[in-house]
C-alpha cells in the first residue's frame, strides 16, 4: 500500500494504520533528529522529538494536502520545526554524525590498513559537516543521505529551490576546504598543473 492509500484510509478512520507509516520512517527520522540535535547533552531526547514529529502529523494528518508536498517531505518539515522549537529553549553545542545515524556506505575492505584509512577519513568529513551552519548541514545532509531532490529540501528548509543550491554549494565548498589539507596529495595537484599547461 502506498503513503497515499494509506492516509486516506487513516482519514477515514483506520488510525491503527498510522503505525505502518510510521514503521516507514521511524529510522529515518529520529536519524534526522538526531542530527539536527546541537547539544551534547540533547541526543537523549532525540526519541522523545521523533515521536512528539509523529504525534503532531497524526493530529494534523485530516489537514495534509498531497498536492502542497510529500508525506514524506511534510513529516521531515514538522520534525525539523519540532527539533529547532526545542533547540530554541536550550541553546547548546554539536551532536556528531556518527550519533546522528547518517553513515556514509562504503565499498568493503579487505586489507585492514585500508579500513583504518577509510574510517580516519570518514570521521574527518563527519567532522567537517558538524562545523557546518545548521541550514547548509540539514541541506548537505537531506540531499547526500536522504537523497531528495531540490525541491523537497526546499519545502523542508522553507527555502526556494535557488536557495537550497546555493546552501549546497557553500556547504559542499566547506567541507572541500575543511578537508583541503587532510586529502592534499602534491603528486596530484603537479599532475594537474601539468595537465593545465598543456
Amino acid at each position: 500500500m502506498t503513503d497515499s492509500q494509506l492516509i486516506q484510509q487513516i482519514k477515514q478512520g483506520n488510525t491503527e494504520l498510522y503505525s505502518e507509516l510510521m514503521r516507514r520512517y521511524q529510522r529515518k527520522i529520529l536519524a534526522f533528529v538526531y542530527h539536527m540535535l546541537k547539544n551534547s547533552q540533547m541526543e537523549l531526547i532525540a526519541e522523545d522529538l521523533c515521536s512528539e514529529t509523529f504525534y503532531k502529523a497524526f493530529r494534523s494528518l485530516h489537514s495534509f494536502r498531497e498536492v502542497d508536498a510529500s508525506f514524506s517531505t511534510w513529516l521531515y518539515t514538522i520534525a525539523r520545526n519540532t527539533v529547532l522549537s526545542e533547540l530554541r529553549k536550550n541553546r547548546g553545542g554539536n551532536v556528531s554524525l556518527e550519533e546522528s545515524g547518517y553513515t556514509p556506505v562504503a565499498p568493503l575492505e579487505v586489507a585492514p590498513e585500508q579500513a583504518v584509512l577509510r574510517n580516519e577519513r570518514m570521521n574527518l568529513v563527519r567532522k567537517a559537516i558538524n562545523n557546518l551552519p545548521e541550514k547548509q548541514r540539514s541541506a548537505l545532509i537531506l540531499r547526500e543521505y536522504d537523497q531528495m531532490d531540490y525541491q523537497e529540501i526546499a519545502t523542508i528548509l522553507d527555502q526556494s529551490v535557488s536557495s537550497v543550491k546555493s546552501l549546497l554549494f557553500r556547504a559542499r565548498s566547506s567541507v572541500k576546504l575543511q578537508l583541503e589539507s587532510y586529502f592534499y596529495e602534491p603528486a596530484y595537484e603537479q599532475h594537474l598543473e601539468r595537465m593545465k599547461s598543456q
